[in-house]
């Protein structure tokens, strides 16, 4: 049977190729820019080494079950241990409408907090292979060593969605995205050089709680 029959192969497919992309990318989020709103620590949380199960996971508090697993999720830690929070960056790779608006419901404001967890065998991991620190080191709020999973509220939510090229032209002419919301074509995410391109370099830098501001103090 050929993949033509199979749609969800094809999704398959191209979800794990955004994902293999998405690998490539630094720990800070190309284009993310040092403000006085962010003055913590970024590291990307998925997708992590497809040898390794222990990723951060989204979930809503009292639901151990039903978790979100971005594509693509950037942690931003806040410095302050008295002050612990998170801002998250996810990406998401959408093959059909209908699943942009499952994954848009996923964000979609709402007055119940989100939580990021991180597990103890990502925090105690390092950043890369040939790195000695464990990433709980580089984190600001973490004074020791953990043994169990930091729980933490999320500030802020910023999502960028990647449509094909039809898809993207027809939601850019007909839609307007609520304020988290970002929007890509698909090419731009699975593209080898996708972290060093400008315009992808220009909309994250957008993708942050300072673009909303006149001047920041």
């Amino acid at each position: 049977m050929r993949n033509i029959d199979r749609p969800e192969l094809v999704h398959r497919s191209l979800d794990e190729l955004v994902r293999r992309r998405l690998r490539n990318w630094p720990q800070r989020p190309p284009g993310a820019l040092d403000t006085p709103k962010q003055r913590g620590v970024w590291m990307r949380a998925r997708p992590g080494e497809s040898d390794v199960t222990a990723h951060p996971f989204l979930r809503l508090p009292g639901s151990n079950r039903l978790r979100t697993l971005p594509d693509g999720l950037w942690l931003h830690f806040s410095h302050d241990p008295a002050d612990a929070y998170c801002d998250i960056l996810c990406i998401e790779a959408c093959s059909t409408l209908q699943n942009l608006l499952d994954k848009r419901s996923r964000f979609a404001p709402s007055t119940t907090s989100l939580l990021a967890v991180c597990p103890v065998a990502w925090l105690t991991a390092p950043l890369q292979p040939d790195d000695k620190l464990p990433r709980w080191r580089r984190i600001r709020l973490v004074r020791q060593e953990p043994v169990e999973p930091l729980v933490l509220p999320v500030r802020d939510v910023r999502v960028l969605y990647g449509l094909k090229s039809r898809q993207y032209d027809g939601f850019a002419r007909t839609q307007m995205p609520q304020a988290h919301e970002y929007f890509c074509p698909m090419d731009a995410l699975t593209d080898e050089e996708g972290a060093s391109n400008p315009a992808m370099q220009a909309l994250i830098s957008r993708a942050s709680g300072a673009a909303n501001f006149m001047r920041l103090p």
